[in-house]
């Protein structure tokens, strides 16, 4: 009778202590400390790349920006953790950081047995191939037998190993942990090909020796929903994250920018009025467990989606990649926000 009630006891214990954990706030600890902690990419231009300075800029760090916009209505709350990709996992899991912003696909796996939470999707992404024009290749299907440079521990290796089993094809992986690593591999010639999400490919060739000298292939082979990550077992924290990137969306499709956004206040549109927390009465923001004016401070702070876009990678970026499906899905794209009422 004794062991039975200790082995209840021990039972109950454990299952308090999990749902302790799992209910956990990570807003009180963000605010606790003063900032959010963030995981992103070493080093890829146009999404996350700090200067000689130390100062982070890129698409992925305007979203970091933006969550600690929302929580502390100051983008500069923010601490960031360069992170490889077989590293960025394990920091989110150990509460290392506290959101995972670094081009990272969302796939079963990572959203179930990983013990993530991803939502929504801030990029839509596919794998591509860069080669060089040397090699007079002009399709994905021409590959067959060439060494082929890919990082290790993401979906870019499988997705092309299940679309040369597909196509029938032989290729020689070279296979490294580090994206730098890859892209010094490439450049000097030890492998003939460079695969990975296209927007990365962008990115990656302006930095080799003779930019020019490389082509990339119109093969899209993936789908890559890239977006933050949040642990699992916090809904409040989730919730901030999501929709700290709807607002962003929203503010676009409302023609909210960071320059204006202090007029649009004072728009007579009650959606508009509502959004930036000018309504009376809303409490749109305290539902979140943040002020009223959350959606503003982002605004205010980093602008909207497309103002993110445009200078980080779109046509005011050393990219210049086209808006395509992440336009407004009003603008022929398919970026879409829930309403904000």
């Amino acid at each position: 009778m004794k062991k039975f009630a200790l082995s209840v006891f021990l039972g109950a214990a454990a299952l308090a202590y999990t749902v302790s954990g799992a209910s956990a706030s990570t807003l009180s600890d963000v605010k606790a400390k003063g900032f959010v902690q963030c995981g992103v990419n070493p080093a890829l231009l146009g999404f996350a790349q700090p200067d000689a300075a130390g100062n982070w800029a890129g698409f992925d760090i305007d979203f970091c920006k933006a969550v600690a916009s929302a929580v502390f209505g100051d983008p500069s709350k923010v601490k960031y953790t360069p992170l490889s990709a077989k590293d960025r996992f394990t920091a989110l899991q150990s509460g290392e950081i506290d959101v995972l912003s670094r081009n990272t696909t969302w796939t079963i796996n990572r959203d179930t047995a990983l013990g993530l939470k991803f939502r929504p999707v801030t990029y839509y992404d596919g794998q591509g191939f860069m080669v060089r024009k040397e090699l007079n290749v002009k399709s994905a299907l021409e590959l067959s037998g060439a060494a082929i440079c890919v990082q290790s521990g993401t979906t870019t290796e499988l997705n092309l190993a299940d679309y040369f089993k597909t196509n029938n094809l032989q290729y020689n992986p070279v296979v490294f942990d580090k994206l730098e690593e890859i892209t010094t591999a490439y450049d000097s010639g030890r492998c003939d090909v460079f695969t990975t999400d296209q927007s990365q490919l962008y990115a990656v060739r302006l930095t080799l020796k003779n930019p020019d000298d490389n082509v990339i292939l119109p093969e899209i082979i993936s789908k890559e929903p890239l977006g933050p990550a949040v642990r699992q077992g916090d809904d409040q924290w989730f919730n901030i994250v999501s929709w700290t990137a709807y607002a962003l969306v929203s503010a676009e499709e409302f023609g909210i920018t960071q320059k204006n956004v202090d007029e649009m206040k004072n728009s007579a549109n009650p959606d508009i009025k509502r959004f930036l927390g000018a309504e009376q009465g809303s409490t749109i923001g305290t539902d979140l467990g943040l002020t009223n004016d959350w959606s503003y401070n982002i605004i205010k702070g980093v602008g909207n989606y497309g103002e993110i876009f445009e200078r980080n990678i779109g046509a005011s970026s050393p990219l210049k990649i086209a808006r395509g499906i992440n336009a407004l899905w009003n603008k022929g794209g398919i970026q879409y926000a829930p309403p904000v009422r």
